[in-house]
């Protein structure tokens, strides 16, 4: 939910900052200070909404005078000319707040949108869309919201939340088994209880994780789709499975019917067209 968002004021104070500087001179010099007036957003192309309550925000944090109605929800689907909100009070402060109000809501739409679009195309299956923490620094947790507005999946929200097993941690280990075992020494002693999760790049390396075990999920990365067919047949359910690595649209639905149970996209986040809205007069 947004308003589990921690520090989601200091967040938009800080791009109002950028923003405005020490003034919206623009505003100011052509605006008069008494000036009411009214705004509507609308949306420019077909997507799926979110960031609502963000742009709400921003409009309350310049003037906490100013009137927003909100007439579309997270997660809505919206077509070219939809209203999303409107805005009413001080014309200085809805010039002021707009674009801030914008960027927060583009992105997080954007990402909503390309979200939505590659989960239809696993309608059907039982994989899952992750993401990964390849995203804006400081947006993270929007980020993450915008895609399960989309109807993907949170993969870890950041480092503390699960162990990733990645190459450099395997080979700065010594190997799989090693990394592994001091994984299970680490927790134990620091009184912790995450899942643990571990790239292989081979079946061989596979092979090795299956007969050590110790770990709660597989990520199978840079597999071709034979290779990854056959490495969810070893696995056998036995761990979770996860595939990464170049996968594009004319290879997603092929990788999910291989059986794996989830595919970790990190340009659901750090690859993403805004969606088109504009604020304008009403």
């Amino acid at each position: 939910m947004m308003t589990n968002i921690p520090n989601l004021d200091e967040l938009i104070q800080m791009a109002l900052r950028e923003d405005i500087g020490d003034g919206d001179h623009s505003t100011l010099a052509c605006i008069p200070p008494t000036a009411q007036g009214k705004a509507k957003m609308v949306a420019k192309q077909d997507g799926v909404l979110c960031g609502c309550a963000v742009g709400e925000r921003v409009f309350h944090l310049v003037d906490s005078q100013l009137k927003v109605s909100l007439l579309k929800n997270d997660g809505d689907s919206v077509r070219k000319g939809d209203l999303v909100m409107l805005v009413e009070g001080a014309s200085a402060s809805i010039l002021t707040a707009e674009r801030t109000a914008l960027n927060f809501m583009q992105r997080l739409s954007g990402i909503a949108t390309e979200t939505h679009r590659m989960v239809a195309m696993l309608d059907g299956l039982n994989t899952r869309l992750l993401d990964t923490r390849k995203t804006t620094p400081n947006m993270r947790l929007l980020e993450k919201y915008a895609v399960a507005c989309g109807g993907g999946t949170n993969h870890r929200i950041g480092l503390y939340d699960m162990v990733m097993l990645k190459d450099n941690h395997i080979d700065f280990a010594g190997g799989i088994e090693a990394a592994i075992d001091r994984t299970h020494d680490y927790l134990k002693r620091a009184g912790k209880q995450l899942k643990i999760e571990i790239e292989v790049r081979d079946l061989d390396e596979l092979q090795r994780v299956l007969d050590h075990g110790g770990v709660d999920r597989i990520m199978l990365d840079n597999f071709d789709i034979p290779t990854l067919r056959e490495a969810v047949k070893r696995i056998d359910h036995r761990f979770e499975t996860e595939a990464s690595g170049g996968i594009t649209d004319a290879t997603l639905r092929p990788y999910a019917e291989t059986g794996v149970d989830y595919i970790s996209v990190g340009a659901l986040t750090h690859h993403i067209k805004s969606l088109d809205l504009s604020l304008v007069k009403n």
